[in-house]
């Protein structure tokens, strides 16, 4: 096999926010947390301003747009405010996710197929200011077809449910999961989609993921941001890159 492009790593700083928020302080700061995260080789940062705004803030936005060099992944909900937001700040990409309020985090894809007419013309606006356009969906075939219908140039593909059977101990379920992650991943290529992933991945689920040749970027947020509180952030985030590079060195040797 000849090369594989190099697969981005986009670090979620989301419960850094989480933390401050605890106290309603000002520390620890996200914005440092994505400063470091990028000096140890983050290629993105990954925001998720929810409605609720329970971890990142309007506030955070507004400085991630300032500090950043690399590139900023705005995730938000399907709604008019979240539109307005995205469109004064113009990110590099958006990516459109499901929110419920009752959920402790983002719980599954997005149901992109009985929603096409009003996520098409949600996203139009966005294309047109200059952002990528990403949706979060599940490993399904109807839902990537629908994302492509709709004129998203990325689906993200929602890894949460093969990291739980590996955690539970579930190995047939896993097996499952990742040979589904797989398939998609090719079709969505096929089909001219840039493909991402992400949801749960730790240290233990990153690198068969990491292999499929078709994917171009992981978001990891929530074990690295846990790791770090062990190790640093820095060694956190530049040991999920070495897993990484491993994982496609690994699959071009085979």
């Amino acid at each position: 096999m000849t090369d594989l492009p190099r697969l981005r790593l986009g670090v979620n700083i989301d419960h850094v926010a989480t933390v401050r928020n605890a106290r309603g302080g000002a520390y620890p700061d996200p914005l440092r947390a994505a400063q470091l995260a990028e000096e140890a080789g983050a290629d993105g940062i990954t925001a998720h301003l929810r409605e609720d705004r329970r971890h990142i803030s309007d506030a955070d936005i507004d400085g991630l747009m300032q500090v950043l060099n690399v590139p900023l992944n705005f995730e938000m909900a399907a709604t008019p405010e979240m539109q307005a937001i995205a469109l004064r700040h113009k990110p590099h990409a958006v990516c459109i996710v499901p929110e419920k309020r009752e959920e402790r985090t983002t719980e599954g894809g997005l149901e992109v197929a009985r929603e096409e007419n009003r996520l098409a013309h949600f996203i139009a606006p966005l294309r047109d200011a200059g952002c990528r356009v990403s949706i979060f969906i599940a490993a399904d075939r109807r839902q990537i077809e629908a994302a492509h219908r709709i004129g998203a140039q990325v689906i993200e593909l929602h890894t949460g449910a093969y990291c739980d059977a590996q955690a539970e101990g579930r190995l047939a379920e896993r097996d499952r999961e990742l040979q589904a992650l797989r398939e998609m991943a090719a079709f969505g290529h096929a089909l001219g989609l840039e493909v991402h992933a992400g949801h749960g991945l730790t240290y233990d689920t990153v690198q068969p993921v990491a292999a499929f040749p078709e994917l171009r970027e992981l978001n990891i947020g929530h074990f690295l941001i846990g790791e770090a509180i062990f190790r640093g952030l820095t060694p956190a985030v530049q040991e999920m890159r070495r897993l990484m590079d491993d994982a496609r060195a690994r699959r071009v040797a085979s």
